[in-house]
């Protein structure tokens, strides 16, 4: 497919994946100019003129100054004349509250999405892409004309978890909340699936009460949708580690690693190999031996493109 009438934009937090994807040869360089003033009002410019192009605008909502910097440069697009707009947002980050539990709680997940799709719409249409996103009702959220779809990186995770473990291998994970997820990963892969049962101590203590699977001298390679914290990610390498683990590798879509969660994680010594899809720029900022970097800049474009069309 040709990048002749395709620009692809990003907010600042995602310049290094937009290189990732302009590399592919797809799209043409969108190019912004963007800074502060000295209150902390954002200045943005679009340099590239957007008019009958169809415009792609890569940026994660990983804080409410980036989905607001998402929200002003693809209603800039649309305002300019871009002739379609899809929105590709890698990690969106309001997935904690994305259903009310307690009366008057604000389901911020919900209101962003209004907020989204509120973009101005593009004469061939607003599209919204998200990527493994930790709730699937999410894209309901989205009204109007806006057309959201959550895509999946499974075909990543498997292509990393047999470079990780090559075909003898246990895929599992830190709960049975995720089990049918790495239940149908594991099946695609032919290798066996296990999870971890907890049980309430109280109301901020868990202990694991059973495993499902024989993991004695087995490698484990325990797959997360996202890690923020890594504490249950402890807690489940423990118990596979107790029941017999001869090693434990991590695999996430979503490494925020947030505060000192990955140098907790490598100083746990539970974990040979931690590894982080590049959707997230926390995930991009590691250097250290036993971690990985895998990408989804092709996967991106190809779902992009295809959306998009």
């Amino acid at each position: 497919m040709s990048a002749i009438n395709k620009l692809l934009f990003s907010t600042q937090a995602y310049h290094y994946l937009k290189k990732k994807m302009l590399a592919t040869g797809r799209f043409q360089d969108g190019l912004t100019e963007t800074r502060l003033f000295p209150d902390g009002e954002r200045y943005q410019r679009i340099l590239t003129q957007p008019r009958e192009f169809d415009a792609y605008v890569l940026g994660g909502t990983i804080s409410d100054a980036d989905t607001l910097e998402l929200y002003d440069l693809a209603s800039g697009l649309t305002e300019l004349g871009a002739r379609s707009l899809t929105l590709m947002i890698p990690y969106f980050g309001y997935g904690t509250m994305e259903r009310s539990i307690k009366k008057g709680e604000i389901v911020t997940a919900k209101t962003r999405a209004r907020l989204l799709s509120s973009i101005p719409t593009a004469d061939y249409g607003n599209h919204i892409l998200m990527l493994d996103l930790h709730s699937e009702g999410l894209p309901h959220y989205f009204e109007g004309n806006v057309r959201a779809f959550h895509i999946y990186a499974k075909d990543v995770i498997i292509a990393q978890a047999r470079e990780m473990g090559g075909k003898k291998f246990v895929l599992a994970c830190t709960d049975a909340g995720r089990a049918k997820w790495v239940e149908s990963l594991a099946n695609d892969m032919h290798v066996d699936a296990a999870f971890v049962f907890k049980r309430r101590i109280n109301g901020s203590q868990t202990e694991v009460a059973h495993i499902n699977a024989d993991v004695q001298d087995r490698h484990v390679i325990i797959y997360d949708d996202m890690i923020r914290t890594g504490s249950s990610l402890i807690h489940a390498a423990e118990a596979y580690h107790k029941a017999g683990a001869k090693r434990i590798d991590v695999l996430t879509t979503h490494g925020l690693f947030i505060g000192n969660a990955y140098t907790e994680l490598r100083n746990s010594g539970l974990f040979t190999l931690i590894c982080s899809t590049d959707s997230h720029p926390n995930a991009t900022r590691i250097q250290d031996k036993q971690y990985r970097l895998c990408s989804v800049a092709d996967l991106l474009t190809q779902n992009a493109l295809t959306i998009g069309a």
